[in-house]
């Protein structure tokens, strides 16, 4: 420890074959504390169930944020299934490194400001899965935050698998002392279940609870202009009143989130002056409000 490069990780070090486990343990611990010094915020998008597009939300909600000109870092925490460099059109990017770290991948000219870290920059093929138990899916989660060079970042935003399992208890157990947490759901009943498993989830791990977003939230036809509930609607309002936190909004269904999410551009910098950007724009208010409210809704 005495000849260790300070700004270095353990791998990147010359001397690290002169340290003990013990020494490794406490400088990559003392490098995690002096990374999350420089990140301010930190919000986790989490839902209970896949498709109810949470990275579409953690996507817009970061691009919104972006847009601010604030700095912000977007961790996608899915480990099995890593979709966010698809849609900012990095997909076809790799992560390099230099004995300070990995360097975060900006999200493109439009946004410069956004910096994006996901384990679909270190795959192969696309369509190689990540066959990983709880430990691995740990340590690179540690990794994303530790030996990231982040710099100083407003917001740093955590996209969650869904459910309540490993990762979810990693990115709380990593970052400690998070801001706050989304919960995304769709409003049918189906959805709601597992939604409401991650409010409580969410109090459990001690992370406040920023509130609900209903995505999908009914459909305007291009046509006539009549509005259809696809999938019900009300359900996440209902929640977030059950649950007594805020709600945070209701999101409309437009076939144009779908293409632009496969074409690598956020809707919300595509399309700022279309109903479901005005609300993600809503979202984006609370979030900032709550986290400068000091976590009160």
């Amino acid at each position: 420890m005495s000849d260790c490069a300070d700004g270095a990780s353990c791998s990147s070090c010359g001397s690290a074959q002169g340290c003990s486990a013990e020494e490794k343990q406490k400088h990559e611990d003392q490098r995690l504390e002096e990374r999350l010094t420089h990140i301010r915020h930190k919000i986790l998008v989490m839902s209970g169930k896949g498709g109810v597009g949470k990275s579409t939300v953690a996507v817009n909600l970061a691009a919104a944020l972006a847009k601010r000109g604030m700095r912000i870092g977007l961790m996608d925490a899915d480990i099995h299934g890593p979709n966010i460099p698809k849609m900012l059109g990095l997909d076809t990017q790799r992560l390099q490194a230099d004995a300070e770290g990995i360097m975060p991948m900006a999200a493109g000219p439009d946004l410069p400001n956004l910096l994006v870290v996901s384990m679909a920059f270190l795959l192969e093929h696309a369509d190689n899965p990540v066959i990983w138990r709880g430990p691995l899916k740990h340590t690179v989660i540690r990794q994303f935050v530790a030996d990231v060079q982040w710099g100083d970042l407003d917001v740093l935003i955590v996209d969650l698998p869904p459910g309540t399992g490993d990762e979810p208890l990693s990115v709380a157990q990593v970052l400690k002392n998070v801001d706050g947490s989304v919960i995304v759901t769709t409003p049918q009943d189906v959805a709601l279940l597992d939604s409401r498993k991650s409010v409580v989830f969410s109090t459990q791990i001690k992370v406040p609870v920023i509130g609900i977003v209903e995505n999908m939230s009914g459909f305007v036809c291009p046509h006539c202009g009549e509005r259809v509930d696809l999938f019900k609607q009300g359900g996440g309002a209902r929640a977030a009143a059950d649950f007594k936190v805020q709600f945070l909004g209701a999101l409309p269904l437009d076939p144009r989130i779908v293409i632009q999410g496969d074409e690598g551009t956020p809707f919300f910098t595509a399309y700022p002056d279309s109903p479901a950007a005005a609300g993600f724009q809503q979202l984006a208010d609370k979030c900032m409000a709550f986290l400068e409210a000091g976590g009160k809704g």
